[in-house]
């Protein structure tokens, strides 16, 4: 995905610090804009994943922790943190308490490996390089469609 491949020398130069996190992994997943929870379930409704390095060198389940984030805000369309610290509310047994879960004007990234508030980070990046990609390539587009 080009959003990723475009933002990968920043992940992998940030993954090398200990300021960032310890875990050097991280997990990517992107949620299909078009599909929300109520047009299909969270597995078919993922668009993109995305694993830095090969995840049979991680220390723990990246790949789960970012889909639970990439879930949370994939069904309440808002980021992950916010949920957290100022919606408790919408919380259900079972949902993340990690941040790191992103939702950009229904683009949603879940990323995992970091610091929380760095996974949080990476997704917004991410959306937002979603969100511009889409945006030129409307301009680029005769009829304007984006994809």
């Amino acid at each position: 995905m080009a959003a990723v491949e475009l933002l990968l020398p920043t992940l992998s130069a940030a993954l090398q610090s200990d300021f960032v996190g310890d875990s050097g992994c991280l997990h990517i997943v992107i949620m299909d804009p078009a599909l929300g929870p109520h047009d299909a379930a969270f597995e078919d409704a993922i668009l993109y994943e995305f694993s830095l390095p090969d995840p049979k060198d991680w220390d723990a389940d990246y790949r789960a922790y970012a889909r639970a984030k990439a879930r949370l805000s994939w069904e309440t369309g808002r980021d992950g943190h916010v949920v957290q610290a100022l919606e408790p509310y919408r919380l259900r047994a079972g949902d993340t308490n990690l941040w790191g879960g992103v939702a950009l004007g229904g683009i949603v990234v879940g990323v995992s490996g970091a610091q929380p508030w760095f996974d949080e980070a990476f997704a917004g990046c991410i959306a937002h390089c979603l969100r511009a990609l889409a945006k030129h390539r409307a301009q680029a587009t005769p009829d304007g469609l984006a994809i």
